[in-house]
């Protein structure tokens, strides 16, 4: 018998101790994320949970706290150049990686040094 895997339900970044506002700022302030309550067992933990369509993104918080620079959450959208336009206009910096073939994308980095990416497929 097999495995059925169903889909993603949520990634994780990390974030150093009390940085949750920072988290609310660059994730709904700036990518529009809809934060979500946590559970309230893991509340006490801190960090911040954001809805993203189907799936969810959580920010945990790690005490010996060290950015991803390279293994990274992708967040699909319908139009890659509209939302860098809205992202660059919130002073957010953009960085473009190697080209992909069919892909529009890009980079952002959150206020904590984790990478992430914005992807079209065109």
């Amino acid at each position: 018998m097999g495995i059925n895997f169903l889909g993603i339900d949520h990634v994780q970044v990390a974030s150093p101790t009390n940085q949750e506002e920072k988290a609310r700022q660059f994730y709904n302030g700036k990518l529009g994320f809809t934060e979500i309550s946590k559970p309230n067992n893991l509340a006490q933990n801190g960090g911040v949970w954001f809805q993203v369509g189907n799936q969810q993104l959580h920010v945990g918080v790690e005490t010996d706290f060290v950015p991803a620079k390279k293994a990274h959450p992708a967040f699909l959208v319908d139009d890659a150049t509209a939302v860098r336009k809205v992202l660059e206009s919130k002073d957010v910096d953009i960085v473009f990686g190697d080209p992909l073939e069919g892909a529009n994308r890009f980079y952002v980095y959150d206020p904590f040094g984790n990478r992430i990416e914005i992807i079209e497929w065109v």
